[in-house]
């Protein structure tokens, strides 16, 4: 865990992802489809999530960008 209390390797769902990183739903799915956002990770037939670490990641990258 790092100084801020996240847990890196912890997974997160959409609407948590999206507190994170404000986007559309349609927009973020495209950003997948080209490579521009990380993938899911399947957690059952029904239900996908994303690393913290992947969308802190991300959010740097946007940031070093100028938010691109």
């Amino acid at each position: 865990m790092n100084q801020k209390g996240i847990i890196p390797e912890a997974l997160i769902r959409q609407p948590q992802v999206f507190q994170m990183f404000p986007i559309g739903k349609t927009t973020w799915w495209k950003g997948i489809k080209e490579g521009r956002y990380p993938k899911p990770i399947r957690l059952g037939a029904r239900a996908v999530g994303w690393r913290v670490q992947d969308i802190l990641d991300l959010i740097e990258r946007q940031a070093a960008e100028g938010g691109k």
